[in-house]
């Protein structure tokens, strides 16, 4: 058979793909109408606090990751906000030896692996962070967190973290959130678990859910009120630059669009256009702001971010955190350079990064990125 004939044959292949995708779009909403988050009566607000309470004055947190693949900002903003707080001890674990790589960006070193945190603290942690995870059926994970459940751990899921806890067992019965995405498989592989709509986190008994990956920053401070107080935590809501923060989430407002889709579509088919951005690691930076403007600018479907030192040594943040450089290089071009807004406050960092995005991309590219971080910003629900 000749060359064409394959040529051609592949070109069939992609439009009659391309008809069927077609067909799927015209399926969906053209987009989402205003959605209002509706209030949280002070009895649920209250007894979430409750929930949350520790046993003891100063608990001990462990944030769990697969070192082949663990969301970003899941794993590193709810360590860096509450090692800011200094309300716990916060270790950063790994089911086994090495870094961690994050996805979409950055990669860590952390504090120990799940067997060295167990020989040194064999009556288990006071709280679980369990962010979104490549894969859901980690055994050792899933061991883990049902063995730390079983020693009085309260368990927080982030994001889709809530797939490793309903892999786990945790759900069942339970009331729950998670990633808009991801609902329907939750729910399929838990189904006894009961979704509670327009609640940015639910906590039922020993058990947290929350919805997308910026949903971990309310969430944190949630825990910091239960740990210190209403004080505390909204000390430490002044220096992330957060207004106001509880339970309230306009669930409707996310979803799958014609816009989403077709972005989405077209950032993915235009392969030859794709950018390498570079965050230079500098020591004492803040990790909330480099996780978020690096998971956000990876986010678009036409660029990713690597960081850059001079050396191949991890560079320590503010708060202890350990970041391995991708690559070793005294500069990158001042063209794609991404600043992670030192000096502003982290929560601003979000916005500057999605207003930079929208900048080089368009709005509906910088719409797809808070969509997927589930981010309740204006831009993200038309």
């Amino acid at each position: 058979m000749s060359k064409s004939f394959f040529i051609w044959g592949a070109v069939a292949l992609v439009v009659l793909s391309l008809a069927g995708f077609g067909g799927w779009l015209m399926t969906l909403p053209a987009g989402t109408a205003a959605a209002e988050a509706p209030p949280v009566p002070r009895q649920e607000a209250d007894a979430m606090l409750a929930s949350l309470k520790p046993k003891r004055e100063r608990p001990l947190v462990a944030v769990i990751g697969i070192n082949d693949a663990t969301e970003t900002t899941d794993y590193l903003m709810p360590t860096g906000i509450l090692r800011r707080a200094d309300v716990a001890d916060v270790m950063m674990l790994a089911t086994g030896e090495g870094p961690v790589q994050l996805y979409p960006a950055l990669k860590v070193e952390p504090d120990a692996t799940i067997a060295a945190f167990d020989a040194k603290h064999p009556q288990g942690a006071d709280y679980v962070i369990v962010p979104a995870m490549s894969r859901d059926d980690d055994p050792a994970a899933l061991a883990w967190i049902r063995s730390q459940a079983e020693k009085g751990a309260t368990i927080v899921s982030v994001c889709a973290g809530a797939k490793v806890v309903g892999a786990a067992g945790l759900l069942d019965g339970k009331r729950a959130t998670t990633h808009w995405y991801y609902l329907g498989e939750l729910l399929q592989r838990s189904p006894t678990a009961r979704y509670v709509a327009d609640r940015r986190m639910v906590v039922d008994g020993s058990v947290a859910t929350t919805t997308g990956i910026s949903a971990s920053m309310p969430m944190m401070l949630t825990l910091i009120e239960a740990i210190a107080g209403r004080a505390k935590a909204e000390a430490v809501a002044r220096d992330l630059g957060v207004d106001r923060w509880d339970a309230r989430h306009a669930s409707a407002a996310f979803r799958i669009t014609r816009p989403f889709a077709t972005t989405v579509l077209a950032n993915r088919l235009a392969f030859w256009n794709r950018e390498e951005f570079g965050i230079r690691l500098e020591p004492g930076m803040d990790e909330v702001s480099l996780a978020l403007v690096a998971d956000a600018w990876s986010r678009t479907y036409r660029s990713r971010a690597t960081t850059y030192a001079a050396s191949a040594d991890p560079v320590k943040t503010r708060n202890g955190i350990r970041i391995v450089p991708d690559i070793s290089a005294a500069d990158w071009p001042e063209a794609r350079r991404l600043p992670t807004f030192a000096g502003r406050r982290p929560a601003d960092a979000l916005d500057h990064a999605l207003d930079a995005i929208v900048a080089r991309y368009g709005a509906p590219t910088g719409d797809v990125v808070a969509m997927q971080l589930e981010y309740p910003r204006q831009a993200a629900i038309r």
